[in-house]
């Protein structure tokens, strides 16, 4: 197996993603919901599993039908890495030019910005 890389790719991330929400799933299941809103073809998605499970994101386990997948890791800890390393590689490792971005170029609601407020004073308060 070799070593996980942090980030995963469009694809890999939305099969993640499906993947994260159900559990456990077959290539079947997760074929079936990327179709409910993309085209795909089922080897590709068969294809991918076959990758995220060489990466060592996914657990195979063998039942009479089918094999089940399951992530190897919660999901915080994938986007956490992911997000890490999208600071280290755009912002130098700070946070606080993307934060300011995206409070100077994102529509962010008012409730948003009360909501990161509150996280933010109840993060000093814990320090």
């Amino acid at each position: 197996m070799r070593p996980k890389k942090n980030v995963l790719t469009d694809l890999e991330l939305e099969i993640m993603k499906v993947i994260w929400r159900r559990e456990k799933v077959t290539v079947r299941e997760v074929y079936e919901e990327l179709l409910q809103h993309r085209k795909i073809a089922y080897t590709t998605v068969m294809t991918m599993i076959g990758i995220l499970e060489r990466k060592g994101r996914l657990i195979k386990q063998e039942t009479d039908r089918a094999y089940l997948y399951t992530p190897s890791e919660p999901r915080t800890d994938v986007v956490g890495s992911m997000v890490q390393d999208f600071l280290k590689r755009v912002f130098d490792g700070s946070a606080k030019p993307l934060l300011l971005h995206l409070v100077e170029n994102q529509k962010i609601s008012a409730e948003e910005l009360d909501d990161i407020r509150k996280r933010v004073k109840d993060k000093r308060r814990k320090k």
